[in-house]
């Protein structure tokens, strides 16, 4: 029988594990410059610094001798500092070359524009490097090597460990961060696990207090994994739980309204679609008109790449809104998109016997007072529009649906601002932007997901050539060909105008913000376009910066053949549709993600004439930049560049956070972890689905825990 924990001993680690919502100006060593250095970091308790686990790790373990270790191959030796060198080979370029050697070879560390390593390192030191080893002028070499001083002593043999390294920033090393964590983890490691011991049996999970010794100082690489995996898991459930708590308290005091499914409304709709619905169209049809027809709030995300349909799924989501004698409000993130689904959907719901009106920023006042109006009364049973919905002036007499398109462009705020019109409201999200399923299940977790992998009518096709600026001639030649044909071209661009510093686009990966060749503004191109590349052509242009009457005139102009090449941003990504269009230059493509060019692309080749896309980019074929853009180049499908997206960028920047006020997963990686967002995910909804606001003894651990990590969440729920 195993010893019993006692009273003393119980209460010893709740004051521990209590301490971990302390300020990490508790700890040894954290005070002034490193305090602050830490806050930099966004380390301001106890427990944020013990969650800030090591992005690699050294291990020494298995240190390589200099003389054995193969080129072209990462390795990590030790050996002691032989020479240290600084070089300026030209003016603020400055080398550093250091020589390292051991019993059996000399290898040279070579370091750029990090002059202070010849103070840190000094004939003698014995020195750690890891890095890739090369080969060059008789020596064995290492460009930009991790490096860590492990000892005065010329015998290096007695240094055996796996190193954590731990992302740093100005004020704190990475050895100064080991000694702070080291003592946390001695002063208040040894806290009480908010997990079940249950969920850790079912899943192979280490206890908390193991997990957090052995995340920062294992005693093996394979420990240190096993660590990680448990404070991923935490994080995912926590996540998971989070949402479904809040989904939750949202619909506390909803009444929700139990929809007409069969209604004359929907016959007549289905009738009035030029085409039948596919099986998966139906089949998303179908559980949508299900959660309507419950005695609960639906919360649907229904995931479709461009051209799948969606449309006409939703559609008859509205239809059965018209048959309850409630009412839908279709919010769009452009008016270009509001338009277009007035336009698309507006016959087939007058053809159904459905009312609608379209509200946007463009709306002429007398047209916008009479649809708020009829919609207060109840006259309207669908109101398509953009954020112009939400304004007080609109009310509606009984909303009890709410479809939101391309949903993370919209904050939070709005999006509850709108379901505030209706308390109870059904909620039907849609998006084409594709999100792997393992994001979807983490960052959707409260939400039902239906999905449409087909395209009912696949249109003539896409050609995708990366190319390079110098031979953008080929494209332009292009674009020339089409217009000559009859069709029409876009050309994209990443910025507006010359004063935009691009740090408002949504899609633009971080890396390469900062990148030193400026991007190609919108109203630049167009200028250069009219006057030297393609004069004679009618050229346009269409911006999100432009006035909505100004957008709403440009895209009229362009669907009518009156523009034969309109340059644009990305408010072209999503909704619109030209068939006539057949030709795309995206220039600067490297500055988009994966997601958002696939969409763009899907704006050519939607007729009966297959579409060319040209990207170009100047970076080199070695280059991430390049592999991204060569996977378009090799695939159509959205779900395969979605996955290889999440491994190119952070799921952050895949879908644009910094628009949307989403979170950050700080030690979960979507892609290693699958088998672990699909566990957390089965067990969040097995545990809401008893106990959804987690009040019960057993589940107040996990609520403290959801909250200390997504507190963001219930922040917004008690300032709403």
């Amino acid at each position: 029988m195993g010893a019993r924990l006692s009273i003393a001993t119980a209460a010893e680690r709740v004051q521990r594990t209590c301490a971990l919502s302390d300020s990490v100006s508790r700890l040894r060593y954290v005070s002034g410059a490193r305090l602050e250095a830490l806050e930099r970091l966004g380390l301001h308790r106890v427990r944020d610094l013990l969650l800030h686990i090591p992005h690699r790790y050294l291990d020494f373990t298995h240190v390589t001798k200099i003389g054995l270790a193969d080129v072209g191959q990462d390795a990590t030796v030790v050996g002691t500092v032989d020479r240290v060198r600084l070089k300026r080979p030209r003016p603020r370029m400055q080398i550093v070359e250091v020589s390292v050697m051991d019993e059996t070879g000399v290898l040279v560390a070579t370091f750029f524009r990090q002059p202070w390593i010849a103070e840190q390192l000094k004939p003698g030191d014995v020195v750690a490097l890891s890095g890739k080893v090369t080969f060059a002028y008789g020596f064995r070499q290492m460009k930009a090597p991790f490096h860590e001083v492990v000892g005065s002593s010329a015998d290096a043999g007695g240094y055996a460990r796996v190193l954590p390294v731990h992302p740093v920033g100005e004020g704190v090393t990475a050895s100064w961060m080991r000694r702070i964590v080291s003592s946390a983890l001695r002063d208040v490691g040894d806290v009480c696990d908010w997990l079940p011991a249950a969920l850790c049996a079912r899943h192979g999970l280490v206890t908390l207090g193991r997990a957090l010794r052995d995340v920062h100082f294992p005693p093996s690489l394979p420990a240190a994994e096993v660590a990680r995996r448990r404070l991923a898991y935490d994080e995912l459930l926590s996540l998971q739980l989070a949402l479904l708590t809040r989904r939750s308290v949202e619909l506390a005091h909803a009444t929700p309204v139990e929809h007409v499914t069969d209604g004359p409304h929907v016959r007549a709709l289905l009738d009035a679609l030029p085409f039948s619905l596919t099986d998966e169209q139906r089949a998303a049809a179908d559980d949508i008109l299900a959660d309507m027809a419950a005695p609960r709030v639906m919360n649907r995300l229904l995931l479709g790449d461009v051209g799948t349909g969606k449309t006409a799924v939703a559609a008859v989501a509205l239809a059965a809104v018209a048959d309850t004698g409630t009412q839908a409000a279709v919010m769009a993130p452009t008016s270009v998109l509001a338009r277009q689904y007035a336009e698309k959907l507006g016959p087939v719901l007058d053809a159904a016997g459905v009312s609608w009106a379209l509200v946007t920023g463009s709306t002429p006042a007398d047209e916008r007072v009479r649809a708020e109006a009829r919609a207060a009364a109840g006259e309207l049973s669908v109101v398509f529009g953009t954020t112009a919905l939400l304004s007080e002036g609109l009310e509606f007499r009984a909303l009890s649906l709410v479809v939101i398109d391309e949903q993370h462009r919209f904050g939070v705020d709005q999006r509850a601002a709108l379901r505030r019109k209706g308390p109870g409201a059904d909620l039907l999200a849609m998006t084409a932007t594709p999100i792997p399923r393992t994001l979807a299940l983490s960052l959707y977790g409260d939400v039902d997901l239906s999905r449409i992998r087909r395209r009912p009518r696949a249109g003539a096709g896409i050609t995708t050539k990366v190319v390079p600026p110098e031979s953008l001639d080929l494209a332009w030649g292009a674009v020339r060909d089409a217009v000559a044909a009859g069709h029409q071209a876009y050309v994209i661009c990443p910025l507006v105008d010359e004063k935009d510093d691009g740090s408002t686009l949504d899609d633009v990966p971080e890396a390469l913000r900062a990148a030193p060749a400026r991007p190609r503004s919108a109203a630049a191109t167009l200028e250069e376009l009219r006057s030297q590349v393609l004069p004679g052509l009618a050229c346009d242009i269409l911006t999100g910066r432009m006035a909505p009457a100004e957008k709403d005139l440009a895209m009229e102009r362009f669907r009518e053949g009156r523009t034969q090449v309109l340059v644009a941003t990305t408010v072209v990504e999503v909704g619109v549709d030209v068939p006539n269009a057949t030709v795309m230059v995206v220039l600067d493509a490297d500055r988009f993600g994966l997601a958002t060019l696939h969409q763009l692309r899907g704006r050519v080749g939607r007729g009966d004439v297959a579409g060319t896309v040209y990207l170009s980019c100047a970076a080199g074929r070695d280059s991430r930049a390049r592999q991204r853009l060569a996977a378009l180049e090799a695939t159509s499908d959205g779900s395969e560049l979605a996955e290889l997206d999440l491994r190119l960028r952070h799921e952050g920047e895949v879908l644009g956070y910094r628009q949307s006020g989403g979170v950050t997963l700080r030690i979960s990686d979507l892609e290693a972890d699958a088998d672990l967002v699909a566990a957390a995910h089965e067990d969040a909804r097995e545990i809401a689905a008893g106990d959804p606001r987690l009040c019960a003894p057993e589940h107040r651990a996990m609520a403290l825990e959801a909250r200390e990590r997504f507190g963001a969440y219930f922040e917004e729920l008690e300032g709403a």
